[in-house]
């Protein structure tokens, strides 16, 4: 038998009911009134014929609805399957499709692209929280013990071959993460965690798990804006902030000459290393900065590196977090020694127990994660290559190969290969490499991608050429394809 626990949101309301939970557009709720709240949505979504171990995906924007909403499927033990706002209702559909989900919560907002998913899966049933909210009420059978070996949440990450995976997120999963991310970074009475990233990320979404299991206050906006950032710092007295390079830049540059507040105590910084300039910007601030390596398969950070070591280890991701292992392996699957660049693999309670429908990349428990680094002599990790071709902007990650698969598919386009390239604001963005089959234009490629692919997944530039390199395995040679931008 797996191990259970009590109901997270009703044991927290029990424990700590008059504390302060969740501060959305300058209104706080304690833990008991989101435990009414969520109960009053569990109760209407049972009313609409939501079924334990149903997969039911959500399409949702940063706001306290959507937290009351996931917190509702806890209760009655629905698996979520947490779609990114920033698809397209393409790719939105295919997701839907991939895991058997049963409804789609969503909001008016998304009006257009819920419209489009109806075309697309005609016996989907979409509820949007504005239908729930004024729907009836029915009794929910509320799940009193959690199993932490249960399917809490479902995340689709890019795969190498163009099609998302749907990562599987346990309940365990996230306990481990947050109680390997309280080790790691302390745990005061008197934290409050600002979370301005997408609930849909694991980042935003384990920051609302966090809040439960600690029983800590959150302050959730419904995007970064930097002044608001700021100004939520001393007003909600705000301790600990999630952040990317590019959102630490913004907060340091707004600043001007002065500092945050000095019980802010930790940026957890993710999202690729910070350069020295952005650090010693940091430090001159006195901001401590903690920066992470992790994925969505390790439920959040799984290595995190302390301010102390940030300037002595620059470029490092740090050391794993107390429950979690890693080891750097070379393809013959022998370990490296120390500074020798292989393939990061993960062990731990906060790693995935696999991907939905899908082959799993586990030997003896170890997760190849596909990225390629190496360990120092004092065991600090180097991440070299984000899973070989993965581009990172802005956060959000990319790989190429989806975009190609997008490309190749236009009738007028014969072959297509994609690169990241550097960006002051984004870090990176994606650069295509086109073989024409017939006439077409920059612009109706673009038209084309904008149709099928996220925003930030388009190209901000196209280059036509006469043949994309490949290997004998006809693995494309991107590198090549870097050496025509010079």
């Amino acid at each position: 038998m797996g191990q259970t626990m009590p109901n997270w949101l009703k044991k927290r309301a029990f424990l700590t009911p008059n504390r302060p939970a969740i501060a959305f557009n300058g209104n706080t709720i304690t833990f008991k009134q989101l435990y009414d709240r969520s109960l009053n949505t569990a109760g209407k979504l049972a009313a609409n014929g939501m079924k334990q171990k149903e997969f039911v995906g959500l399409l949702m924007s940063n706001h306290l609805d959507s937290a009351v909403i996931l917190l509702a499927l806890h209760l009655i033990g629905v698996r979520a399957v947490i779609l990114n706002n920033r698809l397209t209702a393409q790719e939105i559909s295919w997701q839907l499709s991939d895991s058997s989900s049963t409804f789609l919560i969503s909001e008016d907002f998304f009006n257009d692209r819920i419209e489009m998913v109806k075309k697309e899966l005609p016996s989907l049933q979409i509820l949007t929280k504005e239908a729930i909210f004024q729907g009836i009420y029915s009794e929910p059978n509320i799940i009193e013990e959690i199993d932490l070996d249960e399917i809490c949440t479902v995340m689709y990450t890019s795969g190498t071959t163009g099609h998302p995976k749907g990562v599987i997120q346990t309940y365990g999963n996230h306990w481990w993460s947050a109680t390997g991310s309280a080790l790691n970074l302390g745990l005061h009475e008197d934290d409050c965690w600002l979370l301005t990233v997408p609930l849909f990320h694991i980042s935003g979404y384990s920051i609302l798990m966090k809040s439960i299991i600690y029983g800590m206050k959150i302050v959730l906006h419904e995007k970064f804006d930097v002044e608001k950032v700021i100004e939520d710092f001393h007003r909600e007295h705000v301790t600990i902030m999630s952040v990317v390079s590019t959102t630490l830049k913004r907060i340091l540059e707004n600043l001007n000459d002065n500092k945050l507040p000095k019980y802010a105590r930790c940026m957890l910084l993710g999202g690729g290393p910070a350069s020295l300039a952005l650090l010693n910007q940091c430090v001159e601030k006195e901001i401590p900065v903690y920066q992470t390596y992790g994925m969505t398969e390790t439920s959040s950070q799984i290595v995190t590196l302390a301010p102390e070591d940030s300037l002595r280890k620059l470029g490092s991701a740090g050391k794993p977090l107390f429950p979690s292992q890693i080891k750097i392996v070379h393809d013959n699957g022998e370990e490296a020694h120390a500074g020798e660049a292989g393939e990061i693999i993960v062990k731990g309670p906060n790693v995935t127990t696999g991907y939905l429908n899908r082959e799993n990349y586990f030997e003896d428990g170890w997760l190849h994660t596909g990225d390629i680094g190496y360990l120092d002599d004092e065991g600090f990790l180097y991440v070299l290559d984000r899973r070989s071709d993965l581009i990172i902007s802005g956060g959000e990650n990319i790989y190429p190969a989806e975009i190609e698969g997008v490309l190749t598919s236009h009738p007028n386009i014969e072959d297509a290969g994609v690169i990241g390239v550097q960006d002051e604001q984004w870090g990176e963005i994606p650069v295509a490499f086109i073989v024409k089959k017939s006439p077409i234009t920059i612009e109706e490629i673009i038209h084309y991608c904008t149709r099928k692919l996220a925003k930030y997944k388009v190209p901000q530039t196209i280059y036509f050429i006469n043949e994309i390199p490949r290997n004998a395995s006809k693995k494309i040679l991107r590198r090549e394809l870097r050496t025509k931008l010079s």
